[in-house]
């Protein structure tokens, strides 16, 4: 009796099973393998119902085992066939997502380079347009400086003049920060170099080195790097309390090598694979989202007190 109340609930379990699966398709936009998947749930069903004529009619005039081979087989048949769609589906999604990280890829080369050629006509538009408009300033401000005998008045243009000559440094420093003129006319290694060279007098000392000063590379990732290597150099003097920043370029095996270290207080570099929002704090997303556009890596290893070293790898 127990035999039989197990097998009655084993078939109606097998039913519902089927029913849900067949219910499915309909989600699954009438997928071919989901249907076969639900085929042979049914049949399965059926087949578990055909157990149970033996049970109840000892002398059923129908010999069942051939049915239960005939739907084994089917079973078999529709599970194999899915399982090959399948595999083909898992294919397509691979190669789906591969071509959404390609499209992604292209869509952030799209916004770096537009943004460089916003600094670039932003650049050329405080050099070329205000530059020349503060020269003139200057040029008659000397002229007003030799004119004039008062004293006060004297010391008052001569403090103009001062006040003009600084903002035309102030606007040169930022035209080339924005779009560093080295790095358009030099190359890579001369532009990561004036760089260092202009913070290693105020604050740090930056040791760099490379063999790649006569090298010429894709613009694309030639201001990539060269933008991440600055940003590298900005977080070690805000955050790394660092005396000492060593940086080496070199191209070797058609590869573009950076690595870059610091002997600051260091950081968890393990934050930066975690879902933690603030392991983006210091840029570093950014930039290993940058190196990625280039088809680049970017390794960081950082711990407390042990300084930061980033190696970042371009093949050219």
């Amino acid at each position: 009796m127990v035999t039989k109340i197990a097998l009655i609930l084993s078939i109606l379990l097998q039913f519902i099973a089927a029913i849900a699966a067949i219910r499915l398709t309909k989600v699954t936009k009438y997928n071919v393998s989901w249907i076969l998947i639900s085929a042979g749930f049914l049949i399965m069903a059926m087949n578990r119902l055909f157990e149970l004529i033996p049970v109840l009619y000892e002398r059923f005039p129908i010999d069942v085992n051939d049915i239960f081979i005939w739907m084994g087989f089917l079973t078999s048949l529709c599970f194999m066939v899915s399982l090959l769609i399948i595999r083909k589906i898992f294919t397509f999604i691979n190669k789906m997502e591969q071509s959404r990280r390609e499209a992604e890829k292209r869509l952030l080369n799209i916004v770096i380079q537009t943004e460089e050629r916003e600094r670039k006509r932003f650049a050329s538009d405080l050099h070329d347009g205000l530059g020349p408009l503060l020269s003139t300033v200057k040029m008659s401000v000397s002229t007003l400086q030799l004119m004039d005998n008062d004293p006060a008045r004297k010391e008052i243009i001569e403090n103009t003049a001062h006040v003009v000559n600084e903002s035309i440094k102030s606007i040169k420093e930022i035209s080339n920060n924005l779009s560093p003129h080295i790095l358009n006319n030099f190359g890579l290694a001369s532009a990561i170099k004036e760089f260092a060279h202009k913070i290693d007098q105020k604050v740090i000392h930056i040791n760099f080195e490379s063999n790649a000063y006569n090298k010429r590379f894709d613009e694309n990732i030639e201001v990539v790097v060269y933008r991440v290597v600055c940003e590298l150099i900005n977080n070690t003097m805000k955050h790394a309390k660092a005396r000492n920043i060593d940086i080496n370029l070199s191209y070797q095996h058609k590869a573009i090598i950076l690595s870059y270290s610091d002997d600051g207080i260091g950081f968890d570099a393990s934050a930066l694979t975690s879902d933690n929002p603030a392991s983006s704090g210091m840029g570093l997303s950014n930039m290993l989202s940058r190196i990625n556009s280039i088809k680049g890596k970017m390794d960081v290893e950082s711990s407390a007190e042990n300084g930061t070293k980033v190696l970042i790898r371009v093949k050219i």
